[in-house]
């Protein structure tokens, strides 16, 4: 019996738009209704998730931040702070390239590592709109959880990501998802570290999870639960290890299975891709 469902954001729960598709409120509260307990798991802070999910946002869980904090029912159960430290190197290797941009997110200010000159090239798409500090440093007393490198051109992000990941690879864990930033996260920190402590708190196991995701930073907690589903639209390396692969987030994908999952709970469905 499936007693957790956790969805991956980006290229997964929210449309090509990328917006929450409004069925999504109805069939949280119905999974509630049948104690299935629904999470959202993103690299995103949870304050870019509140206007999304409005309607539900107090029935439901949030792993934010690649991992970094963990949310039940809107109480904060877990927050990971990154290391002042480990943040001085990453600025150290980050400074060596050009066309790299190291944004380091607090609760309520955005910190860039850019002098002036440097940053008039961020790509403007990805400007921070809240309270930014440029050129400043945090310092060991600021609480840093979350954070992304731009860059300004989008076919290097590959070589970049391995070079950082030669340089600080002991300390920590890159990942591109698409777009022009790359995140970065402690080697601790992780999506699937987020869910197995969501996994702890309701006392269930992995086999009564299902998780829905596309890219390769959702492959480690899709090999971890019993029910891994991938998108139609999501990479080669993810769907060798599905379950189950459905339709695309332009198709409303995982609403259609929510909605099939529920029906078939409910008794109105002859089929039973879920048992």
């Amino acid at each position: 019996m499936i007693k957790l469902i956790a969805t991956d954001m980006d290229g997964t729960l929210f449309d090509a738009p990328g917006h929450v598709p409004i069925e999504t409120y109805g069939l949280v509260r119905e999974l509630k209704e049948h104690g299935i307990h629904f999470a959202a798991s993103s690299g995103r802070r949870l304050e870019e998730l509140t206007e999304p999910f409005g309607p539900v946002f107090d029935e439901m869980d949030f792993v934010c931040s690649n991992g970094a904090e963990v949310y039940v029912g809107g109480k904060l159960i877990d927050r990971e702070i990154f290391s002042h430290d480990a943040l001085l190197r990453l600025g150290e290797v980050v400074n060596q390239f050009d066309n790299l941009h190291l944004l380091a997110h607090a609760s309520s200010v955005t910190y860039c590592f850019d002098p002036p000159q440097k940053y008039e090239h961020l790509p403007r798409r990805r400007t921070p709109t809240r309270d930014l500090m440029l050129d400043e440093t945090p310092g060991p007393e600021v609480h840093i959880y979350n954070g992304v490198i731009m860059c300004e051109d989008r076919d290097l992000i590959p070589d970049i990501v391995y070079a950082l990941g030669v340089e600080l690879g002991d300390v920590w864990t890159f990942a591109w998802t698409g777009g022009r930033g790359i995140d970065y996260m402690p080697k601790n920190v992780s999506k699937s570290n987020g869910i197995r402590k969501l996994i702890r708190h309701y006392l269930l196991t992995p086999d009564e999870v299902m998780v829905y995701g596309d890219s390769m930073n959702d492959y480690d907690i899709l090999r971890y639960v019993g029910h891994p589903v991938v998108m139609g639209n999501g990479l080669y390396g993810v769907k060798q290890i599905a379950e189950r692969v459905i339709e695309t987030n332009k198709e409303h994908g995982v609403q259609k299975d929510i909605r099939r999952l529920l029906d078939e709970l409910d008794g109105k469905s002859d089929t039973h891709p879920f048992t």
